[in-house]
């Protein structure tokens, strides 16, 4: 017993901790997961299509714009071979965090006799008073968590996502039951975004004090201007083109549809979440040292494998019985869910392959190509969805869930085709 334990620990820390890392991440996820699974059936019984469709809106709105409250100068901070210079770009994580917050409460109380007039706005109501601080609580989380990353804190990082699973779902839950409406919904958002901040905070404080120099925080800015130049309309364009549709949906069409695309996604977000998440932030937290041995386009292709032969079965089975369980679990209101969930397993199935390995251009430098691609992700599920929908057809829906298959299929051969280039030649020289 003791020489098989002693196997399975050697495995785990085989390939730099690489097993051990995703295990460790993909535990806290799965608990996470399985508590949102658990709820999942209750909360579609109080909770309608329609009132998940103005969750969806506000979600959208808060994705949006919480990917360029830090300037994403927050993905930068595992890369430093300093930690002087990780704490530099982490104090200036937080100050952008804190500043662009503060510029979106000012322009809502000088706009908002203008913005309640939108159909969108007026849905949310005064819960749209709560999208700045949404946005706040997201960039916070994520500073702390890409600070544990380079600490290599994959325990707390996946204590947080338990925290998180339990705290928002157990709102939403106490809410629907008590008024119900969909701000509980909303509330149940917020205390999952804010879940786990104080454990990371506290452990982030401790680490920071020990760290005696700081670089000058307008020379580690300088160095890593190309984040916030390139990479803040990167992720802008990438979480544009996934969210943005939602609004333009929920504003043309009347009905449950995007009430239906949210729920199909949390389902979906499961493997996502548990599989992509866990592997994201290990590819991360390994790939620079790959890459100063000229070996980051082996060990991509080795990640990709793995991914696919975890989620190749699963995706398989839930293919085929999509159309028929997600009636009865959900209930009748939401009839038809599984044949949404199935439409979109080949878009999450490439995006679950594609998004660890994303980081791997700003790893070799290539920023602006991974910009292009974002933009051609707009360009693609943005513009051309705006195209439909002014032409009034009735497959809008299908044509933002069949390019999303084709947007994450072209992402991730460009990579590789990136990667590979750039090893080869610093190979050469």
């Amino acid at each position: 017993m003791k020489s098989l334990l002693v196997k399975i620990n050697n495995k785990l820390n085989a390939q730099g901790g690489f097993l051990k890392a995703v295990s460790v991440l993909v535990g806290g996820t799965a608990f996470a997961q399985l508590v949102g699974l658990i709820c999942l059936p209750l909360l579609t019984r109080l909770y309608s299509p329609e009132e998940y469709t103005i969750l969806g809106v506000y979600v959208a709105i808060v994705s949006i714009l919480s990917v360029i409250a830090c300037l994403r100068l927050e993905i930068a901070i595992p890369l430093p071979e300093n930690d002087a210079e990780a704490k530099s770009l982490f104090y200036i994580s937080i100050i952008n965090n804190v500043i662009f917050v503060c510029f979106l409460y000012l322009l809502l109380f000088a706009f908002y006799p203008f913005f309640k007039g939108i159909h969108i706005i007026s849905q949310l109501s005064i819960w749209i008073w709560l999208v700045p601080l949404g946005v706040f609580l997201s960039g916070l989380y994520s500073a702390l968590q890409y600070w544990s990353t380079r600490r290599k804190c994959f325990k707390e990082i996946a204590r947080t996502r338990m925290i998180q699973a339990v705290s928002g779902n157990s709102i939403s839950l106490i809410s629907g039951i008590s008024s119900g409406g969909f701000g509980g919904l909303i509330l149940g958002q917020l205390f999952s975004l804010s879940g786990g901040l104080f454990k990371l905070g506290r452990s982030a404080y401790t680490d920071v004090r020990t760290v005696e120099n700081t670089v000058s925080l307008k020379n580690t800015l300088y160095k890593y201007q190309n984040f916030p130049k390139y990479s803040t309309f990167e992720a802008l364009a990438n979480i544009s083109a996934l969210q943005l549709p939602l609004i333009i949906i929920a504003s043309f069409l009347i009905g449950p549809e995007v009430g239906y695309l949210m729920l199909a996604m949390k389902v979906l977000g499961i493997p996502m979440g548990l599989i992509g998440g866990a592997m994201s932030q290990v590819y991360l937290a390994h790939a620079p040292d790959y890459y100063k041995k000229d070996q980051l386009y082996s060990y991509t292709i080795s990640i990709l494998i793995k991914i696919f032969k975890i989620i190749f079965i699963p995706f398989l089975i839930l293919a085929f019985l999509s159309p028929y369980v997600f009636d009865f679990i959900f209930g009748k209101q939401w009839g038809g869910l599984g044949y949404y969930i199935l439409m979109m397993i080949p878009w999450y199935f490439m995006q679950i392959l594609s998004s660890p390995v994303s980081m791997a251009l700003h790893i070799i430098g290539l920023q602006k190509i991974a910009l292009i691609l974002q933009f051609f992700g707009v360009f693609l599920r943005v513009f051309i969805l705006w195209c439909i929908v002014m032409l009034k057809t009735d497959f809008v829906v299908n044509y933002y869930i069949f390019s999303g298959f084709i947007f994450y299929s072209i992402y991730m051969l460009v990579i590789l085709f990136f990667v590979r280039r750039k090893q080869y030649t610093n190979c050469l020289v």
